[in-house]
């Protein structure tokens, strides 16, 4: 696994910490612990599959919605490490 460069140089997760792993749960088959290791895991594959398709596609319409995914990603990002490291 790639470190994280940030934890390395400032000691505690960045947003995307448990992404790598999360991934790697997720294409063994374990939907579950793939959420709890990285929340947003869903959101973001999401997101990846919208800019995907925005570069095949690239209209105003579909850049707005890149746009609110990334804004919707944000939010579960954020939500997803207070959950992961307060309450879980």
């Amino acid at each position: 696994m790639i470190p994280c460069l940030f934890k390395t140089y400032f000691g505690f997760d960045c947003l995307g910490c448990g992404f790598q792993r999360a991934l790697f749960l997720l294409f063994q088959g374990e939907f579950l612990a793939a959420f709890k290791m990285y929340p947003a895991l869903y959101s973001t594959l999401l997101f990846f599959g919208f800019v995907v398709f925005y570069f095949f596609n690239k209209s105003k319409k579909n850049k707005k919605l890149v746009w609110n995914f990334a804004l919707l990603n944000l939010v579960f990002a954020i939500a997803g490490y207070f959950l992961k490291h307060f309450y879980l």
